[in-house]
C-alpha cells in the first residue's frame, strides 16, 4: 500500500464505489453516490485527482475526460487500515479491540459467536 496513507472519510467515499463498480467515469462514480445532495462533479473530480497523487487509483485517458479504476485492493486497504487501527488505538490489543466492539454495542453476539467458530477453526 502507498506508504501506508489512510484516506479522508470523503475518499474512502469515492474508493468504494470504485472498488463495487471497478472503473468508471466521474459521472459514473456520482451515479452511484447515494446521499443527496451528492457533491459537485468538480469535487469528485478532485478526490479522484488526490487519490490519483496518492496512488490508490489509476487511469485511462480517453481525450480529454479520464476513466479512473483502484490500484490499492479493499482488502489490502482493509488490511492496513485495521493494523493501524490496532498499533495506534488499542495500544496491539486486540482484546481491547473486540472489547470496545462489544461495549459499544458494534458487534452482536451472533457476530461474536460466529468469530469464535472462525477462530477455532483456524486452530
Amino acid at each position: 500500500m502507498p506508504n501506508s496513507k489512510m484516506l479522508t472519510p470523503l475518499e474512502l467515499k469515492v474508493m468504494n464505489i470504485l472498488w463495487n463498480i471497478e472503473k468508471g467515469f466521474v459521472k459514473e462514480v456520482l451515479e452511484k453516490w447515494d446521499e443527496n445532495p451528492a457533491p459537485a462533479y468538480n469535487t469528485i473530480s478532485t478526490i479522484l485527482r488526490i487519490l490519483t497523487e496518492k496512488k490508490f487509483v489509476n487511469y485511462n485517458a480517453f481525450g480529454r475526460t479520464h476513466q479512473y479504476y483502484p490500484v490499492v485492493s479493499q482488502e489490502d486497504y482493509q488490511g492496513t487500515f485495521l493494523h493501524n487501527a490496532l498499533e495506534n488505538v488499542f495500544d496491539g490489543s486486540i482484546q481491547s479491540l473486540v472489547s470496545a466492539l462489544v461495549d459499544n454495542d458494534q458487534i452482536s453476539v451472533k457476530e461474536l459467536d460466529e468469530l469464535k467458530k472462525l477462530i477455532e477453526s483456524k486452530k
